[in-house]
């Protein structure tokens, strides 16, 4: 199994690159955009041959990667592959020594602030769930929101109908809306992982990276969690790091292994539990 990726380059902006809207069909249109993303071939991440080292040691060694719009990825491998730092560099927390990295097909997220690329639609859920616990579910996710941050707006604002409908929606695809009114620190930390996520979703991200995202949960949370992820596919495109295995199975999809700072193998999960080489490094039988 070859693990080489030669990605099309991202193109030169276009004059219209802020006009598109939602989804279009095919049937109407070969591009593809989603809120002014340019998804022109359908890709909404690009990393190409992206090195990163810490005092001599390459954490990632010409990484090459692309996620599709929509897709749900699985990203697995020994600790110390770069899972991390991967992820570090998508969101701006490190920059490459050399590569590049696209957020479709115009935004080089090299040459983006942290802020800048969240703003963009890059969304990162941690491994440890960083929720307000003092107040209630409803209350997260009205603070998570997009919107005019500044105290006096915070304090004496009503929410639209539109924004009311918006934290409704995103409750039940959490299935949090039982718990609407309760107090986050007296949630189970499954239901903390969902409020997390939750929030992410209030500001409408169009990638979503997700770290360990069943690390403590129980059987029945992490099956609820596999389910929640499948229904966001489509919808917005994500990256799963995951040890996790019958998790990773319950998503589907592609899967992506990375070894020594690069990637050593892509495909459905039975394949790369079949590979010699990720036997050899991670599954170890």
């Amino acid at each position: 199994m070859t693990a080489t990726l030669t990605p099309e380059r991202p193109a030169a902006p276009e004059d219209d690159h802020g006009s598109g809207g939602l989804w279009e069909s095919e049937a109407t249109t070969s591009r593809v955009r989603v809120e002014g993303l340019d998804l022109t071939h359908k890709v909404i991440l690009y990393l190409e041959e992206i090195t990163v080292s810490f005092d001599g040691f390459k954490a990632l060694n010409n990484l090459s990667l692309t996620i599709d719009a929509g897709e749900l990825r699985c990203i697995i491998g020994p600790n110390g592959a770069g899972k991390t730092t991967m992820m570090d560099v998508i969101t701006g927390k490190t920059r490459p020594d050399s590569g590049t990295a696209f957020f479709g097909q115009t935004l080089d997220l090299t040459r983006m602030t942290e802020p800048q690329i969240a703003d963009a639609g890059i969304g990162r859920k941690f491994q440890k769930p960083t929720v307000f616990e003092n107040h209630t579910v409803f209350e997260n996710f009205e603070l998570a929101m997009k919107a005019d941050k500044r105290v006096r707006h915070s304090l004496f604002a009503e929410l639209s109908g539109e924004e009311l409908d918006h934290i409704a929606s995103v409750l039940i695809q959490v299935r949090l809306d039982r718990y609407a009114n309760r107090q986050a620190g007296l949630l189970s930390h499954g239901q903390k992982q969902w409020l997390e996520i939750g929030m992410l979703l209030m500001q409408k991200p169009q990638l979503l990276l997700l770290d360990e995202p069943v690390a403590g949960m129980t059987d029945e949370e992490t099956e609820r969690t596999a389910e929640l992820f499948v229904s966001l596919a489509g919808k917005h495109s994500l990256v799963v790091v995951e040890h996790d295995m019958k998790f990773v199975e319950a998503l589907g999809g592609k899967v992506t292994v990375l070894c020594d700072g690069s990637v050593l193998a892509e495909g459905s999960l039975a394949s790369v539990q079949a590979d010699p080489r990720v036997i050899e490094v991670y599954l170890g039988r």
